[in-house]
């Protein structure tokens, strides 16, 4: 089997994350990367020994045979690099959310109508052994007929006002900040578990610090400090939401409920679900990633872990190590890109399923934020 091409725009974080998801993954070569700051692109390409780097991912795409690109930059830049990856014919993998507005997500759907490559948005978790375990006894009935779910996604990293970072930017960030960062996980691993959609949301969104000091150098012309060791502080306008609670129904009725936040002190990725069934309940923490927690009223409760030979189909696949060797975050990265591989590779990327998610799941879970936002503005329910 001819091996992938693979060229990384953004370097940053989860850009480096990608490279070291990829190099695990058999029949792949990274040949090439792009960040918009030259030296940080040298650096990285020395640092991890890849061959050739661009400041300008424009022309990494016309110079390189690329069969894959991972766009891993901010979300305002989303938009068009995903676009004129498209429009070159190359298979790309986006980080979440798939664009700046459900526009432009809307308008990456639609150019796929011409461009037929392969698709996805990088929603992880859905790859994680023990969802994959949820999604297995929620299809083979025995947890009953699921009746409700609910769930929490919670951080701290954003609890003080003197917190900032660009995702609270809403020309780089998007309208939406915690229900587009982290409850877009939950919307997605929801649909994903249950294989049902969200059709209604009624959300009431937090805004803790509609003022936030962002620490910043005050510099002359020269560009030589101009207080030496003081800090300007500038003081910044919020128009996102620190945290949101969200009452959502599925399309065959059953009912939800979300809590997210990114200024609940101690939490630092403290995301949980729970799908509760007539028979059983089942219940996954992300921060102890290998167990599932199996809730009985007639017997013992069960902590099930992440051995193939206890598992389902779909879990058992996801269960790449021995028991009692934790499966975690890094794994189901490593699982989310080698499924969409996996599609280039067998050409089935063509159907119109995938276990991965698509831009046109992409596309969904904006417009589900997006009805969060007016379902705030009109302290309504909305429907998709």
């Amino acid at each position: 089997m001819r091996k992938l091409r693979i060229g990384i725009v953004g370097t940053g974080f989860i850009g480096k994350q990608h490279i070291e998801a990829i190099r695990r993954i058999p029949g792949t070569e990274i040949v090439a990367i792009a960040n918009d700051d030259v030296e940080v692109a040298k650096d990285v390409s020395e640092a991890l020994n890849i061959a050739r780097y661009y400041s300008d991912y424009r022309k990494m795409l016309d110079e390189e045979t690329l069969d894959v690109v991972h766009n891993c930059t901010p979300s305002a830049y989303h938009y068009p690099i995903n676009r004129a990856v498209i429009e070159k014919g190359i298979h790309i993998f986006c980080e979440k959310p798939l664009a700046l507005t459900t526009d432009e997500s809307e308008n990456l759907v639609e150019l796929l109508k011409q461009y037929k490559v392969a698709n996805g948005v990088n929603f992880n978790y859905r790859h994680n052994a023990m969802v994959q375990e949820m999604r297995g006894r929620v299809k083979n009935g025995s947890v009953g007929k699921v009746h409700t779910m609910s769930g929490e996604y919670l951080q701290d990293w954003l609890m003080y006002d003197t917190d900032y970072d660009w995702r609270l930017d809403p020309m780089i960030g998007g309208k939406g900040r915690a229900i587009s960062d982290i409850g877009s996980h939950c919307f997605d691993t929801i649909q994903f578990i249950t294989g049902k959609k969200i059709v209604g949301v009624n959300a009431r969104l937090v805004t803790v610090y509609p003022i936030r000091k962002v620490h910043t150098k005050r510099v002359e012309d020269s560009g030589a400090d101009r207080d030496q060791v003081k800090n300007h502080v500038k003081e910044v306008a919020i128009q996102s939401d620190d945290a949101a609670h969200i009452l959502l129904e599925l399309e065959d009725g059953t009912q939800g409920v979300l809590n997210i936040s990114q200024v609940f002190a101690g939490k630092k990725n403290a995301f949980s679900l729970h799908a509760c069934g007539e028979k059983a309940s089942l219940t996954w923490h992300q921060e102890q990633a290998d167990r599932l927690l199996v809730g009985n009223r007639d017997k013992g409760n069960e902590e099930i872990f992440a051995g193939a030979s206890y598992l389902t189909d779909e879990g058992s696949y996801y269960s790449t190590l021995p028991n009692g060797h934790p499966v975690g975050w890094a794994d189901a990265l490593r699982s989310s890109i080698h499924s969409f591989y996996n599609a280039i590779q067998k050409g089935s990327y063509r159907d119109a399923k995938q276990g991965y998610a698509t831009f046109e799941t992409g596309h969904y879970i904006m417009r589900l934020v997006d009805a969060c936002i007016k379902s705030h503005e009109e302290n309504s329910w909305v429907r998709i």
